[in-house]
Protein backbone atom coordinates (compact mmCIF):
# COMPACT_ATOMS: atom_id res chain seq x y z
CA UNK A 1 0.00 0.00 0.00
CA UNK A 2 2.84 2.38 0.86
CA UNK A 3 4.35 1.77 -2.55
CA UNK A 4 1.04 2.66 -4.21
CA UNK A 5 0.83 5.88 -2.20
CA UNK A 6 4.40 6.77 -3.06
CA UNK A 7 3.78 6.03 -6.74
CA UNK A 8 0.65 8.21 -6.75
CA UNK A 9 2.50 11.03 -5.00
CA UNK A 10 5.34 10.81 -7.47
CA UNK A 11 2.93 10.87 -10.40
CA UNK A 12 1.17 13.92 -8.96
CA UNK A 13 4.47 15.73 -8.44
CA UNK A 14 5.52 14.94 -11.99
CA UNK A 15 2.21 16.23 -13.32
CA UNK A 16 2.53 19.48 -11.39
CA UNK A 17 6.12 19.96 -12.47
CA UNK A 18 5.22 19.50 -16.12
CA UNK A 19 2.11 21.71 -15.91
CA UNK A 20 3.14 25.19 -14.69
CA UNK A 21 -0.14 26.62 -16.03
CA UNK A 22 -1.95 24.91 -13.11
CA UNK A 23 -0.46 27.55 -10.79
CA UNK A 24 -0.19 30.32 -13.33
CA UNK A 25 -0.74 33.97 -12.48
CA UNK A 26 -3.39 35.42 -14.78
CA UNK A 27 -3.57 39.11 -15.64
CA UNK A 28 -6.33 40.98 -17.44
CA UNK A 29 -5.02 43.70 -19.75
CA UNK A 30 -7.33 46.41 -21.13
CA UNK A 31 -6.40 48.21 -24.34
CA UNK A 32 -8.29 51.03 -26.07
CA UNK A 33 -8.02 50.01 -29.73
CA UNK A 34 -9.41 47.29 -31.99
CA UNK A 35 -7.58 44.16 -33.07
CA UNK A 36 -6.72 45.55 -36.51
CA UNK A 37 -4.52 48.35 -35.11
CA UNK A 38 -0.78 47.65 -34.95
CA UNK A 39 -0.66 48.56 -31.25
CA UNK A 40 -3.15 45.82 -30.42
CA UNK A 41 -1.37 43.32 -32.65
CA UNK A 42 1.83 44.16 -30.80
CA UNK A 43 0.15 43.81 -27.40
CA UNK A 44 -1.17 40.38 -28.37
CA UNK A 45 2.32 39.33 -29.44
CA UNK A 46 3.70 40.73 -26.16
CA UNK A 47 1.21 38.65 -24.16
CA UNK A 48 2.17 35.56 -26.13
CA UNK A 49 5.88 36.22 -25.56
CA UNK A 50 5.31 36.62 -21.81
CA UNK A 51 3.50 33.30 -21.71
CA UNK A 52 6.32 31.55 -23.57
CA UNK A 53 9.22 33.18 -21.73
CA UNK A 54 7.64 32.54 -18.33
CA UNK A 55 6.90 28.93 -19.25
CA UNK A 56 3.19 29.62 -18.69
CA UNK A 57 3.68 31.06 -15.20
CA UNK A 58 2.18 34.42 -16.28
CA UNK A 59 -0.74 34.49 -18.67
CA UNK A 60 -2.09 37.82 -19.93
CA UNK A 61 -5.62 38.04 -21.33
CA UNK A 62 -5.93 41.07 -23.62
CA UNK A 63 -9.26 42.92 -23.65
CA UNK A 64 -9.05 45.09 -26.77
CA UNK A 65 -11.28 47.84 -28.11
CA UNK A 66 -12.05 49.41 -24.71
CA UNK A 67 -14.16 46.33 -23.92
CA UNK A 68 -13.04 46.09 -20.28
CA UNK A 69 -12.42 49.75 -19.45
CA UNK A 70 -12.93 52.88 -21.51
CA UNK A 71 -9.71 54.52 -22.64
CA UNK A 72 -9.92 57.32 -20.08
CA UNK A 73 -10.36 54.78 -17.27
CA UNK A 74 -7.36 52.54 -17.98
CA UNK A 75 -4.74 54.61 -16.14
CA UNK A 76 -6.84 54.71 -12.98
CA UNK A 77 -7.71 51.02 -13.27
CA UNK A 78 -4.02 50.06 -13.29
CA UNK A 79 -3.04 52.64 -10.68
CA UNK A 80 -5.68 51.38 -8.23
CA UNK A 81 -4.91 47.73 -8.92
CA UNK A 82 -8.24 46.89 -10.56
CA UNK A 83 -6.12 45.38 -13.31
CA UNK A 84 -2.36 44.83 -13.13
CA UNK A 85 -1.44 45.99 -16.63
CA UNK A 86 -2.87 48.13 -19.41
CA UNK A 87 -2.17 50.11 -22.56
CA UNK A 88 -3.07 53.74 -23.13
CA UNK A 89 -2.25 56.76 -25.24
CA UNK A 90 0.45 58.69 -23.39
CA UNK A 91 -0.95 62.12 -24.19
CA UNK A 92 -4.27 61.33 -22.52
CA UNK A 93 -2.50 61.94 -19.19
CA UNK A 94 -1.46 65.46 -20.13
CA UNK A 95 -3.62 67.05 -17.42
CA UNK A 96 -2.14 64.64 -14.87
CA UNK A 97 1.46 65.64 -15.58
CA UNK A 98 2.83 67.95 -18.27
CA UNK A 99 5.55 65.45 -19.20
CA UNK A 100 2.98 63.25 -20.94
CA UNK A 101 2.34 66.00 -23.49
CA UNK A 102 5.87 65.97 -24.86
CA UNK A 103 5.22 63.74 -27.89
CA UNK A 104 2.00 65.60 -28.74
CA UNK A 105 3.69 68.95 -29.37
CA UNK A 106 3.04 69.81 -33.02
CA UNK A 107 6.10 69.87 -35.28
CA UNK A 108 8.62 69.16 -32.54
CA UNK A 109 9.34 65.68 -33.94
CA UNK A 110 7.91 64.93 -37.36
CA UNK A 111 9.72 61.77 -38.48
CA UNK A 112 10.51 58.49 -36.78
CA UNK A 113 14.20 59.25 -36.26
CA UNK A 114 13.36 62.48 -34.45
CA UNK A 115 10.54 60.79 -32.55
CA UNK A 116 12.90 58.08 -31.29
CA UNK A 117 15.39 60.70 -30.12
CA UNK A 118 12.61 62.61 -28.35
CA UNK A 119 11.53 59.39 -26.61
CA UNK A 120 15.09 58.65 -25.51
CA UNK A 121 15.31 62.21 -24.16
CA UNK A 122 12.02 62.03 -22.24
CA UNK A 123 11.75 58.40 -21.14
CA UNK A 124 13.38 58.88 -17.73
CA UNK A 125 11.02 61.75 -16.91
CA UNK A 126 8.00 59.67 -17.93
CA UNK A 127 9.18 56.74 -15.80
CA UNK A 128 9.69 59.07 -12.83
CA UNK A 129 6.13 60.39 -13.14
CA UNK A 130 4.67 56.90 -13.41
CA UNK A 131 6.61 55.79 -10.33
CA UNK A 132 4.90 58.50 -8.27
CA UNK A 133 1.61 56.74 -9.03
CA UNK A 134 2.95 53.31 -8.17
CA UNK A 135 3.30 52.38 -11.83
CA UNK A 136 6.10 50.99 -13.97
CA UNK A 137 6.66 51.53 -17.69
CA UNK A 138 7.03 48.38 -19.75
CA UNK A 139 7.31 49.84 -23.24
CA UNK A 140 6.13 52.58 -25.60
CA UNK A 141 5.35 52.43 -29.32
CA UNK A 142 4.52 55.27 -31.74
CA UNK A 143 1.61 55.92 -34.00
CA UNK A 144 2.21 56.96 -37.58
CA UNK A 145 2.61 60.72 -38.06
CA UNK A 146 -0.64 62.62 -37.56
CA UNK A 147 -2.52 64.18 -40.47
CA UNK A 148 -5.68 66.22 -41.00
CA UNK A 149 -8.96 64.56 -42.02
CA UNK A 150 -11.65 66.86 -43.35
CA UNK A 151 -14.73 67.04 -45.51
CA UNK A 152 -13.28 69.92 -47.51
CA UNK A 153 -9.68 70.22 -48.68
CA UNK A 154 -7.41 72.05 -46.24
CA UNK A 155 -5.18 74.46 -48.15
CA UNK A 156 -4.44 76.86 -45.28
CA UNK A 157 -5.12 77.04 -41.56
CA UNK A 158 -8.11 79.32 -42.11
CA UNK A 159 -9.89 76.37 -43.73
CA UNK A 160 -10.11 74.78 -40.28
CA UNK A 161 -11.47 77.89 -38.56
CA UNK A 162 -14.98 77.31 -37.24
CA UNK A 163 -14.80 73.54 -37.61
CA UNK A 164 -15.70 71.08 -34.87
CA UNK A 165 -12.48 69.16 -34.35
CA UNK A 166 -12.06 65.87 -32.57
CA UNK A 167 -9.80 66.05 -29.52
CA UNK A 168 -8.22 63.16 -27.66
CA UNK A 169 -5.70 65.01 -25.50
CA UNK A 170 -5.22 68.40 -23.81
CA UNK A 171 -2.58 69.31 -26.38
CA UNK A 172 -4.89 68.67 -29.30
CA UNK A 173 -7.58 70.72 -27.60
CA UNK A 174 -5.13 73.61 -27.38
CA UNK A 175 -4.15 73.23 -31.04
CA UNK A 176 -7.83 73.27 -32.00
CA UNK A 177 -8.25 76.58 -30.18
CA UNK A 178 -5.20 78.04 -31.96
CA UNK A 179 -6.75 76.91 -35.24
CA UNK A 180 -9.97 78.70 -34.19
CA UNK A 181 -11.81 75.37 -34.19
CA UNK A 182 -14.00 73.91 -31.46
CA UNK A 183 -12.39 70.91 -29.70
CA UNK A 184 -14.71 68.00 -28.92
CA UNK A 185 -13.51 64.97 -26.97
CA UNK A 186 -14.20 61.82 -28.96
CA UNK A 187 -12.48 58.48 -28.31
CA UNK A 188 -11.54 56.20 -31.19
CA UNK A 189 -14.51 53.77 -31.08
CA UNK A 190 -16.89 56.75 -31.14
CA UNK A 191 -15.46 58.46 -34.26
CA UNK A 192 -17.96 57.18 -36.87
CA UNK A 193 -20.95 58.14 -34.74
CA UNK A 194 -19.44 61.54 -33.91
CA UNK A 195 -19.07 62.36 -37.61
CA UNK A 196 -22.47 60.98 -38.58
CA UNK A 197 -24.25 62.99 -35.88
CA UNK A 198 -22.36 66.19 -36.64
CA UNK A 199 -20.47 66.30 -33.35
CA UNK A 200 -17.25 66.74 -35.35
CA UNK A 201 -16.40 67.51 -38.95
CA UNK A 202 -12.58 67.30 -38.83
CA UNK A 203 -9.86 65.45 -36.94
CA UNK A 204 -6.11 65.18 -36.68
CA UNK A 205 -5.05 61.58 -36.23
CA UNK A 206 -3.02 58.79 -37.78
CA UNK A 207 -3.64 56.78 -40.95
CA UNK A 208 -4.17 53.79 -38.63
CA UNK A 209 -7.10 55.37 -36.83
CA UNK A 210 -8.45 56.66 -40.12
CA UNK A 211 -8.54 53.14 -41.53
CA UNK A 212 -9.84 51.43 -38.39
CA UNK A 213 -12.71 53.93 -38.18
CA UNK A 214 -13.31 53.82 -41.97
CA UNK A 215 -12.83 57.55 -42.40
CA UNK A 216 -13.82 57.38 -46.09
CA UNK A 217 -17.43 56.99 -44.96
CA UNK A 218 -17.55 60.56 -43.65
CA UNK A 219 -14.58 62.62 -44.98
CA UNK A 220 -13.05 63.12 -48.41
CA UNK A 221 -9.57 64.51 -47.66
CA UNK A 222 -6.48 63.54 -45.71
CA UNK A 223 -3.69 66.10 -45.50
CA UNK A 224 -0.45 64.29 -44.63
CA UNK A 225 0.79 67.13 -42.44
CA UNK A 226 2.96 64.82 -40.24
CA UNK A 227 2.18 67.09 -37.35
CA UNK A 228 3.60 64.88 -34.60
CA UNK A 229 4.27 61.25 -33.72
CA UNK A 230 2.57 60.35 -30.44
CA UNK A 231 2.93 57.09 -28.55
CA UNK A 232 0.98 54.48 -26.68
CA UNK A 233 2.56 53.07 -23.54
CA UNK A 234 2.06 49.85 -21.63
CA UNK A 235 2.17 50.26 -17.87
CA UNK A 236 2.05 47.82 -14.99
CA UNK A 237 1.02 48.17 -11.34
CA UNK A 238 4.37 48.17 -9.51
CA UNK A 239 3.26 46.00 -6.60
CA UNK A 240 1.70 43.46 -8.96
CA UNK A 241 4.96 43.32 -10.88
CA UNK A 242 7.06 42.93 -7.72
CA UNK A 243 4.90 40.03 -6.55
CA UNK A 244 6.03 38.01 -9.57
CA UNK A 245 8.97 35.65 -9.14
CA UNK A 246 12.25 37.20 -10.31
CA UNK A 247 12.49 34.97 -13.37
CA UNK A 248 8.95 35.94 -14.41
CA UNK A 249 9.77 39.62 -13.92
CA UNK A 250 12.74 39.12 -16.24
CA UNK A 251 10.45 37.40 -18.76
CA UNK A 252 8.09 40.37 -18.73
CA UNK A 253 10.88 42.90 -19.22
CA UNK A 254 12.45 40.84 -22.00
CA UNK A 255 9.09 40.59 -23.78
CA UNK A 256 8.59 44.33 -23.27
CA UNK A 257 11.96 45.18 -24.86
CA UNK A 258 11.08 42.99 -27.84
CA UNK A 259 7.64 44.60 -28.09
CA UNK A 260 9.10 48.10 -28.15
CA UNK A 261 11.52 47.29 -30.96
CA UNK A 262 8.88 45.38 -32.91
CA UNK A 263 6.32 48.13 -32.37
CA UNK A 264 8.53 50.88 -33.82
CA UNK A 265 9.16 48.73 -36.89
CA UNK A 266 5.44 48.04 -37.19
CA UNK A 267 4.64 51.77 -36.99
CA UNK A 268 6.88 52.55 -39.95
CA UNK A 269 5.26 49.85 -42.07
CA UNK A 270 1.84 50.84 -40.82
CA UNK A 271 2.31 54.40 -42.03
CA UNK A 272 2.85 53.38 -45.65
CA UNK A 273 0.25 50.61 -45.68
CA UNK A 274 -2.58 52.53 -44.06
CA UNK A 275 -2.00 55.70 -46.09
CA UNK A 276 -2.27 53.55 -49.21
CA UNK A 277 -5.51 52.06 -47.85
CA UNK A 278 -6.98 55.54 -47.44
CA UNK A 279 -6.22 56.26 -51.09
CA UNK A 280 -7.69 52.96 -52.29
CA UNK A 281 -10.93 53.76 -50.48
CA UNK A 282 -11.38 57.10 -52.19
CA UNK A 283 -9.84 59.59 -49.80
CA UNK A 284 -7.76 62.25 -51.55
CA UNK A 285 -4.35 62.26 -49.85
CA UNK A 286 -2.57 65.60 -50.13
CA UNK A 287 0.53 67.18 -48.65
CA UNK A 288 0.72 70.67 -47.14
CA UNK A 289 2.35 73.32 -49.28
CA UNK A 290 5.16 75.46 -47.92
CA UNK A 291 2.79 78.17 -46.63
CA UNK A 292 0.62 75.70 -44.69
CA UNK A 293 3.75 73.99 -43.31
CA UNK A 294 5.10 77.35 -42.17
CA UNK A 295 1.82 78.37 -40.53
CA UNK A 296 1.47 75.05 -38.73
CA UNK A 297 5.12 75.16 -37.63
CA UNK A 298 4.45 78.60 -36.17
CA UNK A 299 1.65 77.17 -34.04
CA UNK A 300 4.06 74.41 -33.00
CA UNK A 301 6.60 76.96 -31.78
CA UNK A 302 3.90 78.62 -29.68
CA UNK A 303 2.91 75.29 -28.13
CA UNK A 304 6.51 74.22 -27.50
CA UNK A 305 7.11 77.41 -25.53
CA UNK A 306 3.83 76.99 -23.64
CA UNK A 307 4.70 73.40 -22.75
CA UNK A 308 8.22 74.30 -21.64
CA UNK A 309 6.84 76.98 -19.32
CA UNK A 310 4.17 74.69 -17.86
CA UNK A 311 6.45 71.67 -17.44
CA UNK A 312 9.24 73.62 -15.73
CA UNK A 313 12.73 72.27 -15.22
CA UNK A 314 11.96 68.79 -16.55
CA UNK A 315 11.00 70.34 -19.89
CA UNK A 316 14.33 72.13 -20.08
CA UNK A 317 16.19 68.89 -19.44
CA UNK A 318 14.18 67.00 -22.07
CA UNK A 319 14.50 69.69 -24.73
CA UNK A 320 18.21 70.21 -24.05
CA UNK A 321 18.83 66.50 -24.47
CA UNK A 322 16.67 66.38 -27.60
CA UNK A 323 18.32 69.31 -29.37
CA UNK A 324 21.83 68.34 -28.27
Amino acid sequence: MNNLVKAAAAATALLLASSPALSATKWDMPTPYGDGVHHTKNVLAFAEDVNKLSNGELQIKVHSGASLFKHGEIHRAVRTGQVPVGELFMGILGNHDEIYKVDNIPFLATDFTAAKKLWESSRAAVEKSLAKDGLKLLYAVPWPPQGIYSKKEVKNIDDLAGSKMRSYSPTLSRLSVLLKATPTTVQTPEIPQAFSTGMIDAMITSPSTGVSSQAWDYVSYYNDAQAWIPKNMVIVHSRSFKRLPKDVQQAVMSAAATAEKRGWDMARKETAQKTETLTKNGIQVTEPDSKLKSDLAGLGEIMTKEWAKAAGSQAGEVLDAYFK
